[in-house]
């Protein structure tokens, strides 16, 4: 594939996950509450459900599910349910007057952030469109597993090099100083936000 187009795919891929989104507010969040560890599972989660995604798409798999609405309807709610509990747990530590007793970040921690980032890339049914809409739309049809395993790795590197970007940027110790004395404003921010996407996806229609 021409490298031209790679930099297209690139600059599409890098865009999309630029733009605001529930994950980039679940990375940021775990960075500025629970610190860099944390968020670098997390981040390391969404990465691994975006290359997912990515994969399925670039066997087809995109696009059996959508071609089968109920696939998709299965995420979507699925997703949805996820998001409203994040905004649930976001709001509940809001309302809490004093954070709860600061402890060091362990092995299961981690492994709990990784699968919650996993887990909100594989059940959001937006990250299926964009990639079953890259592979219609941009890459040739007639193109060669080489040329699939380049938009692959492309993508896989700008969301290694994105995802983390996140999570170190927000973990710094200005972030956190800053989330500190700001914890309830920003829960409750995070609680609304997470609560909107939530009900924006459980309402909105995925064809749009």
């Amino acid at each position: 594939m021409p490298f031209s187009d790679l930099l297209m795919i690139a600059a599409i891929y890098s865009a999309t996950v630029l733009s605001p989104g529930p994950s980039v507010m679940a990375i940021s969040a775990t960075a500025m509450a629970s610190g860099r560890r944390a968020a670098l599972a997390l981040a390391a989660g969404v990465w691994c459900g975006s290359v997912t995604w990515c994969l399925a798409a670039a066997l087809g798999m995109s696009a059996v599910m959508l071609a089968n609405a109920w696939m998709l309807e299965v995420v979507r709610y699925a997703g949805a349910a996820y998001l409203m509990r994040l905004a649930w747990i976001s709001a509940r530590n809001a309302a809490r007057a004093t954070p709860p007793a600061a402890r060091a970040v362990d092995g299961r921690d981690l492994r709990r952030a990784w699968r919650r980032g996993l887990f909100m890339h594989l059940a959001n049914p937006k990250a299926i469109l964009f990639f079953g809409s890259l592979f219609a739309l941009v890459v040739d049809p007639a193109a060669p597993p080489l040329a699939l395993a380049e938009v692959a790795l492309t993508t896989a590197t700008c969301g290694a090099i994105l995802f983390p970007g996140f999570a170190l940027a927000f973990s710094t110790r200005r972030a956190r100083a800053v989330y500190a004395r700001l914890r309830r404003w920003l829960e409750g921010g995070f609680a609304v936000l997470f609560a909107a996407a939530g009900a924006a996806l459980l309402t909105g229609s995925l064809s749009r």
